[in-house]
């Protein structure tokens, strides 16, 4: 369905979408208000007769507005379109639901059935679960049990991350927590702007780009070809499960494993997939998910599962043996808890229908528990003379980098043993330091000082 939206947005522009989304979402507000006002009537009348208009929703015959096309694809009844408006309302008409407001002066307080919580942050009513069972059930028991499915884990509102109960304790009510919408289904069903997450807690991962193009990637065959596998996946995936069949014997996702000394072009590999096959990638940080409180780390990896869930995003995990690591002999309450991360993580990259690229310097450190689970394996290199050769030329082939006629990148790729990451790093302090004289051309000396400078980082001893 995202698709679809993401080509309405296109072929509408941001400003006719959102007159479109105005139009159809005053329609809903209209009548969720009708079925707000006859339910708060029936409440009062205490007179046992429910008059229900619950079932009388607007036809939404704009397939040009994004709450319309989320109507038509979900197939949505008028009890779910009820609970989005209701999660909605707050963040485009508050002011809808002052009718909740109201006390009962007989405990002076809010009355209980209506939900809601009240925020020091702000004046209007916040609905929460209670509220949603309420305007669909009343006071009807069974109904407020079927109203109740529709925060269940396996209801479309939580598996494509639509509508959650936020707030929710173990020894609370079940449906006290806040309703509260997506950042990415509130943006859609206003702007209808494509939805992409900022860095932040709850979702601890930065979008990764590149300039590059495929053509400069410089591997040898044996590892291209394995990248090539994870490419064919997404690809052809979605192809061989459902035009096959064979979704019945093949999960949905796909793990691949990147493993090889830093520099060699993991993370250019990984950004370059995305490119070619149009997928974003999101490299997760770790330092930001990792706690040394118990129970932490997992709520972290929650979050940020549930948020790219169903999103056709590439996760990226780099340096992920600070992680995946492998599991220990459970001796404290430290180490049981590790082990039920790594546990964990294994159900949630098992469930996740996306691809997930695992880097790591050393393939020992990861737990072979893992390593079972990857589709693929791809071991990088350090590059050898001629694709050290090759690499220096592209670095330096930009005609707007002037070079000394008696540079010999040949010589220097067949005696300098560097990753494509170091040559990088050689270009940036050679061209400062050519900048910085008054002729401004980069000189073999300059290429050497550099050269120089990686072997100390790596602590090796420089070729004489």
């Amino acid at each position: 369905m995202k698709n679809q939206l993401h080509q309405l947005y296109t072929s509408l522009g941001e400003k006719k979408l959102i007159e479109h989304n105005s139009q159809v979402i005053e329609q809903e507000i209209a009548w969720f208000s009708k079925v707000l006002t006859q339910r708060i009537e029936d409440y009062f009348s205490h007179t046992g007769i429910c008059h229900s208009i619950l079932h009388s929703p607007p036809a939404l015959s704009d397939n040009h507005s994004t709450y319309g096309n989320m109507v038509s694809s979900f197939q949505m009844t008028p009890e779910e379109r009820l609970v989005v408006m209701l999660a909605l309302l707050p963040h485009i008409s508050p002011h809808v639901l002052d009718i909740f407001c109201i006390k009962n002066n007989n405990i002076e307080r809010n009355y209980t059935e209506f939900g809601g919580i009240n925020s020091l942050s702000r004046t209007g009513f916040i609905p929460t679960g209670e509220t949603a069972r309420f305007l669909i059930a009343g006071d009807d028991v069974t109904k407020g049990f079927f109203a109740s499915r529709l925060f269940t884990h396996d209801h479309y509102f939580y598996k494509e991350n639509i509508i959650k109960l936020s707030g929710t304790t173990e020894d609370g009510p079940s449906l006290s927590g806040i309703l509260k919408i997506s950042e990415e289904y509130l943006q859609l069903l206003t702007t209808g702007k494509p939805y992409y997450p900022s860095y932040t807690s709850d979702f601890p991962a930065k979008k990764i780009t590149t300039s590059y193009e495929w053509e400069e990637l410089v591997l040898d065959d044996e590892v291209r070809e394995k990248v090539h596998e994870v490419i064919d996946w997404i690809t052809y995936g979605e192809s061989l499960l459902q035009d096959w069949g064979l979704e019945k014997r093949i999960a949905p996702g796909y793990r691949a494993l990147f493993q090889g000394p830093s520099g060699t072009g993991k993370t250019l590999t990984v950004s370059l997939i995305g490119k070619v096959t149009g997928l974003e990638v999101y490299r997760v940080d770790l330092s930001m998910t990792i706690s040394k409180y118990i129970g932490e780390t997992q709520k972290n990896l929650a979050a940020l599962f549930d948020v790219a869930h169903n999103k056709q995003w590439i996760l990226f995990f780099d340096e992920a043996d600070s992680l995946f690591s492998t599991r220990t002999e459970t001796q404290t309450s430290n180490d049981r808890s590790a082990n039920q991360e790594v546990a964990y993580l294994l159900q949630r990259i098992e469930d996740f229908p996306g691809v997930i690229i695992l880097a790591t310097n050393l393939l020992s450190n990861i737990d072979t528990a893992f390593i079972r689970r990857f589709q693929t394996l791809v071991r990088f290199q350090l590059p050898d003379s001629r694709q050290r050769l090759q690499l220096w030329k592209q670095c330096y082939e930009d005609e707007k980098i002037p070079l000394d006629q008696a540079i010999d990148f040949e010589t220097i790729a067949e005696t300098y043993d560097l990753s494509g990451g170091n040559i990088i790093n050689i270009l940036r302090s050679s061209c400062i330091r050519a900048i910085k004289r008054e002729n401004q051309k980069v000189t073999h000396k300059d290429i050497l000082e550099g050269i120089k400078k990686e072997y100390e980082k790596l602590g090796r001893l420089f070729p004489k």
